[in-house]
């Protein structure tokens, strides 16, 4: 059931631009618990996508797994509750 997750990816390095294996993911801002509210980003038929609340810029490359980013630091993994 894991693999079925939604990713989720942070941006608390600053850096300037995120690439991600997913078109579906949650942004959460920053590592808690500075994050911001966990928003479902969607890229639809486009390559790349501007987070509303941090401004991070994702950017969609198909050779990474859909919960892989570069840089490395940017995964997210939730805390089970």
């Amino acid at each position: 059931m894991a693999d079925h997750a939604v990713p989720h990816f942070q941006n608390s390095g600053g850096h300037d631009s995120v690439t991600i294996g997913a078109k579906e993911f949650m942004c959460i801002g920053a590592n808690p618990p500075f994050d911001h509210p966990h928003i479902f980003l969607d890229m639809g038929a486009e390559t790349q996508v501007v987070c509303p609340y941090c401004s991070t810029l994702y950017k969609y490359d198909d050779k990474l797994s859909a919960h892989d980013a570069s840089p490395s630091d940017c995964v997210y993994t939730p805390v089970a509750a």
